[in-house]
């Protein structure tokens, strides 16, 4: 397995310095460092370029998450909306071409977080997201992008895809109706499955092969180890399953700024968030990943 981790677990913000973040997870001993698609469009392509040879350099392998914000809702009912939303996509791909990245994974058969306060329609908002996506797997392949894992999320923000079942089949009515898009898979993460799977690993080995990425954190958000997911039974369940793939921890423990807002953290998750107390406890959670799912 490849471990990876979310560079916001350090930031309050949808951003951040990405070589500083790439240097650190390489000291730290990560594989990948996931970074955020959304300031990827402000990005030049010198900019690309320099990001990408950072990451060769400290032997970081780059992978995207993206909640998308509504005007990139690739399902939404407005038909411009829509369009806006392919065009979204086709040009961050092409900027993960040029950053050697081939793995985004989110919510990007819909928006996040959902407003609530609006009116919900899961049948309209699935049945268009399967059309968008499986035009999203079509682009993806022209810029060499190999996964696009549709994560799973809880039902206080997304309502499409609660479940592994939700997710494995949404992903077969994608490539039914493109055959082409092999690169749309599942995307699960250990919080959200805690709150939502009567099983955890019954839901990862019913996501069995389409499987194509895994995010991983406690049910508080905190890293692993440090709280009660039940890490035997996920180890086992990925080990029947044959997953040999990317598992990026996402965990979150700062409050404040946009960051924190929209992942709701009300409190310091830990009683230390110094830059030094955080980079510790990410080694130590790294370690424990590793022995847990690859042993």
């Amino acid at each position: 397995m490849q471990h990876g981790i979310y560079y916001a677990y350090w930031e309050r913000e949808w951003d951040g310095d990405y070589k500083y973040y790439i240097r650190k997870a390489a000291e730290l001993g990560f594989d990948i460092l996931e970074i955020a698609a959304g300031p990827l469009p402000g990005y030049t392509q010198t900019e690309l370029l320099e990001l990408r040879k950072c990451a060769e350099d400290n032997g970081i392998r780059l992978t995207v998450g993206y909640g998308p914000v509504r005007e990139n809702n690739i399902a939404s009912p407005d038909a411009e909306v829509r369009a806006h939303a392919r065009e979204f996509y086709k040009d961050l791909f092409a900027r993960m071409e040029r950053l050697h990245a081939t793995l985004i994974g989110g919510a990007l058969y819909s928006c996040w977080p959902i407003d609530y306060s609006q009116e919900i329609d899961k049948k309209g908002d699935w049945e268009r997201g399967v059309e968008g996506v499986a035009e999203m797997g079509r682009i993806g392949l022209d810029y060499g992008i190999e996964t696009i894992g549709l994560e799973v999320l809880n039902r206080f923000e997304n309502h499409v895809l609660n479940t592994a079942e939700e997710g494995v089949r949404f992903v077969k009515e994608v490539r039914e109706l493109e055959p082409r898009a092999v690169n749309v898979k599942v995307m699960l993460d250990t919080f959200h499955m805690n709150i939502e799977e009567q099983s955890i690993g019954n839901a990862i080995r019913l996501a069995g092969g389409l499987l194509g990425h895994f995010h991983t954190g406690e049910c508080n958000r905190m890293v692993p180890g440090q709280g009660r997911m039940p890490w035997r039974e996920i180890r086992d369940a990925l080990k029947a399953i044959g997953y040999d793939g990317t598992v990026v921890m996402e965990p979150f423990v700062i409050p404040g700024g946009t960051v924190g807002k929209d992942i709701k953290i009300w409190r310091n998750l830990v009683s230390d968030v110094s830059e030094a107390a955080l980079d510790e406890a990410a080694g130590d959670a790294l370690r424990f990943q590793r022995f847990m799912l690859d042993k």
